[in-house]
């Protein structure tokens, strides 16, 4: 495919669990989409691609000379064993695509930094929204609020948005993810399960919501802005399992372990996605029971 013949968007970490929903939504918008990845993949039309290599960044770029971009490619499991790697990634990484960027020359319709909810930490808030300090409580979200603070400093170069994703799943996700390993063990028809809190509240979206946000985010006319991309509803794990128990038309025993459990968890967490809404005032948000109906019968 010749991506200068039509609007083209690269999207890196393009294999990843949101990579691919993105793929396929922009692709349908009649979007020529280009991939990176950080090793060899079947992903037609990408790229293997070391984020933090400012030489390979700036080939991939000035090959592809998209008119969008959208950075999902980050160090995003909260246990990853290695500390040091979310910074080298994540805030290094993303100065690297940005001083590319501007070093290209291009003139890019949009850049979608996305960031995560994680950086808010333990807030107390009711509804979380843009407005809330960020108080980060670990590496993960730490490295994600130094790189925005690293984006920032962009805002009078490039058209850029940041996004802060609450909690998402769908068809597909890593089952080291909680929802996913609860739909798993319905679907294999286990009796019973381990985890922590079943009493905690999240803010849970679709993978498809969050895509579709960040594509019409792409073509509307806000830059320099930071914007949550959640559902606005807050929902308990123990309403997560209920409901796959009436899906599956069976009860399941349900296990703490101790080591799941975290003594300063937060017991409810809620997005605001008024200014979300606000700028996509068409984008549906898709109830957890349907969510979760999708992955119990599709495959998940």
């Amino acid at each position: 495919m010749d991506s200068h013949s039509k609007t083209t968007a690269l999207i890196t970490g393009i294999d990843g669990f949101t990579g691919q929903y993105l793929k396929e939504t922009l692709e349908s918008q009649g979007i020529c989409v280009v991939g990176t990845t950080h090793s060899h993949s079947n992903i037609e039309n990408s790229h293997v691609m070391d984020i933090t290599d400012s030489l390979a960044v700036s080939k991939v770029i000035n090959l592809v000379k998209p008119n969008y971009i959208i950075h999902l490619a980050a160090i995003s499991f909260v246990a990853h064993a290695d500390p040091t790697e979310f910074y080298r990634v994540n805030v290094v990484g993303t100065e690297c695509l940005l001083k590319s960027i501007v070093d290209s020359g291009l003139s890019l319709r949009k850049v979608i930094i996305c960031s995560s909810a994680n950086v808010y930490g333990n807030s107390s808030a009711e509804k979380i929204s843009e407005n809330i300090s960020p108080e980060p409580v670990n590496h993960y979200a730490c490295s994600k609020m130094a790189m925005e603070k690293i984006t920032a400093n962009y805002f009078n170069r490039l058209p850029i948005i940041i996004t802060r994703p609450f909690n998402y799943t769908g068809v597909g996700q890593a089952e080291h993810f909680l929802v996913p390993k609860i739909v798993a063990h319905f679907k294999k028809g286990k009796k019973k399960i381990e985890l922590g809190n079943t009493d905690v509240y999240r803010d849970f979206s679709s993978v498809k919501f969050v895509v579709e946000a960040y594509a019409s985010l792409l073509k509307s006319n806000v830059t320099s802005e930071i914007i949550n991309i959640c559902s606005g509803h807050s929902y308990s794990l123990q309403q997560v399992v209920n409901t796959l128990e009436k899906l599956a038309g069976y009860k399941i025993e349900i296990f703490v372990n101790p080591d799941f459990v975290r003594a300063d968890e937060v017991k409810k967490i809620m997005g605001d996605n008024s200014k979300l809404l606000s700028i996509i005032p068409d984008l549906q948000v898709t109830k957890l029971s349907e969510i979760l109906k999708v992955m119990y019968l599709n495959g998940q």
